[in-house]
């Protein structure tokens, strides 16, 4: 069962994949807010792809999502993937880490995903990202760089 918390501020399973994290086992998921829906839980359990479940902010604007780990990890690679079927957007990630225990963040990547349906809407990265003694990684999402009150979503959240 994927232990997690909604907090209130932004800033604040099953998949067969060789060598990846389980989430659920060694972390605790904190997030700003979740569609009853679409629950954080699905960003986690292995259904990837087009038309993968997917969690999808229960309120719009910027969220935030936090894997505090029980004990520092290493990572050595970050998949994601993000998947935008109704609206014209930008959607803003801004990946960071914490070696102490969440008090500060070293940003490692900000990616942009632009969607255009029914053209472009499924997006998939694989980045390396070789970071020893991580205790917290966050996620803060920017659902539309033009502010429009559209919700953030991800369809999957791969580490190894």
């Amino acid at each position: 069962m994927l232990r997690k918390q909604i907090v209130d501020a932004p800033g604040a399973t099953s998949g067969a994949t060789p060598g990846k994290i389980d989430i659920a086992a060694v972390a605790t998921v904190l997030v700003t807010s979740e569609a009853a829906e679409h629950p954080v839980d699905h960003a986690f359990d292995g259904s990837r792809g087009p038309g993968g479940s997917r969690w999808v902010a229960g309120e719009p604007g910027e969220q935030t999502l936090i894997l505090a780990f029980d004990a520092p990890y290493s990572i050595r690679r970050v998949a994601l993937e993000v998947e935008e079927t109704e609206v014209v957007r930008t959607q803003e990630l801004q990946l960071a880490v914490s070696s102490d225990g969440g008090r500060t963040y070293r940003e490692v990547l900000r990616q942009e995903y632009n969607f255009s349906p029914p053209g472009t809407t499924f997006e998939r990265e694989d980045w390396a990202m070789p970071a020893g003694g991580v205790t917290h990684l966050r996620l803060v999402i920017r659902p539309d760089k033009g502010g429009k009150p559209y919700r953030a979503t991800i369809t999957s959240l791969v580490l190894r």
